[in-house]
């Protein structure tokens, strides 16, 4: 079998299809048809594919063996033709016996969206972890296909019992895949294993905000400056795949850590999400969510809409959040964000290139972490130096003085990490005689 039969040549050019159905999620008006075809332009340039001319085909219902009417395809591959296309790309995913059903049609090689996603996915992904989810979300889409793959061989009959050389080879290849599943699955509960244990170490050393939102609202930016580091940053659909942790602010204690993730989108393909929920769940270790929307994108609210759903899918949209509308700078006029943020109440609009906007923005996380944290009176004799070194190491010191037989500090800190620090036997009680000398 060749896999390469699935991927999708750079510098290739595609003819775009679609439909408008009110029954056929996504796809149910005019304007949602032409978003999603906008958006899957997108994908295919992050591919470096040529998008050529689109069509869209208004349906009462859809055709279960080609989606479109026969008609409509054939006029579709006749431009096609006389656009020098390389193939057709369906906006939504297609089943086995359609995508064979438009080829025999057209006469044109067919991809779905699921197919471009997964491709980008596959040259994006650098950690370990988002590897083995590709492949597994690759493998899983490719089962079901094979026999289209081998089309081309003679289904020859046999005696009794035989088969010829493609069912025989379509059964062998069906195996080998089963088998690759199952061994990146339990490779992939290893990874899980270990990512676990590292967010057990960041809970307790750390609090964290986590970056979520639609692909290519300017997360990744946001991050690069906010942290002064270089993550990689491009305008294009999914730059960046993989969870990434950066220092937001080293100097507070404990250190504040920003997370990156990976950018949602409407119609991910089924055999994606419950893989990349793995990579989400960093999101979900999170103090705090900073949802980031382009606000000069004109489907910017369907966006948000699509980040709460996943939000929701992974229960943690209850979880503490703010707004950040991003792309000021791309805005018509300096009244459009009033109107567009009227309803979304403690949001922030910034633009990622704005030094001051980023520096409130900054301003504005650290302070929020600050004052979640509490205050607690200790009183630690001289001769417990270690119990001094965690005070110092560990809490952010507020007030101190010194007494014949110790020191009394003042100091705020999570509670998480004061009971991590095992000082609880050093708090200051009220009724001590100190107590009073040491708020005064």
């Amino acid at each position: 079998m060749n896999y390469e039969d699935f991927k999708i040549p750079n510098q290739s050019k595609a003819v775009l299809v679609s439909i408008v159905c009110e029954n056929f999620e996504s796809h149910r008006t005019q304007h949602e048809t032409e978003a999603s075809l906008e958006e899957l332009r997108e994908l295919l340039r992050t591919l470096g594919v040529k998008a050529g001319s689109q069509h869209i085909q208004n349906k009462k219902n859809i055709e279960p063996a080609t989606i479109l009417g026969s008609g409509k395809l054939e006029e579709i591959a006749a431009i096609a033709k006389h656009e020098k296309a390389d193939f057709l790309v369906f906006d939504f995913e297609l089943t086995a016996s359609q995508v064979r059903n438009i080829k025999k049609l057209t006469g044109f090689d067919v991809l779905d969206r699921c197919n471009v996603i997964l491709e980008i996915f596959a040259n994006h992904a650098h950690t370990k972890e988002a590897k083995i989810q590709i492949e597994i979300s690759r493998l899983q889409y490719l089962l079901p296909r094979l026999t289209s793959m081998w089309s081309h061989f003679t289904k020859q009959k046999g005696g009794i019992g035989l088969k010829g050389e493609g069912e025989q080879q379509l059964e062998l290849d069906r195996r080998i895949i089963r088998k690759k599943i199952e061994g990146y699955k339990k490779q992939l509960e290893e990874v899980k294993i270990s990512r676990k244990e590292q967010r057990k170490r960041r809970q307790n050393k750390a609090v964290t905000a986590a970056l979520v939102g639609y692909t290519n609202a300017g997360k990744s930016s946001v991050m690069n400056k906010m942290c002064k580091v270089e993550v990689l940053s491009e305008d294009k659909l999914f730059a960046t795949l993989d969870s990434t942790y950066r220092m937001l602010n080293p100097d507070t204690k404990p250190p504040m850590i920003l997370i990156d993730t990976v950018g949602f989108i409407q119609n991910l393909p089924s055999t994606l999400i419950e893989g990349f929920k793995t990579t989400l769940e960093s999101a979900m270790e999170a103090d705090l969510l900073i949802i980031v929307c382009d606000i000069s994108d004109p489907n910017y609210k369907k966006h948000l809409e699509v980040t709460e759903s996943v939000l929701e899918e992974l229960d943690i949209r209850d979880k503490e959040k703010i707004i950040v509308f991003n792309k000021k700078d791309k805005l018509q006029n300096s009244f459009e964000h009033r109107i567009k943020m009227r309803n979304y109440r403690d949001s922030f609009l910034i633009s990622s290139k704005d030094h001051q906007d980023i520096k409130e923005l900054r301003e504005y996380i650290i302070d929020y972490f600050l004052s979640r944290q509490n205050t607690y009176d200790v009183y630690i004799p001289y001769e417990e130096g270690q119990a001094h070194s965690k005070i110092l190491a560990n809490t952010n010191v507020i007030g101190q003085h010194n007494h014949e037989t110790g020191i009394f500090y003042r100091v705020r800190v999570p509670s998480f990490i004061f009971d991590r620090l095992n000082m609880s036997k050093y708090i200051l009680d009220p009724n001590h005689p100190q107590y009073k000398k040491f708020n005064t």
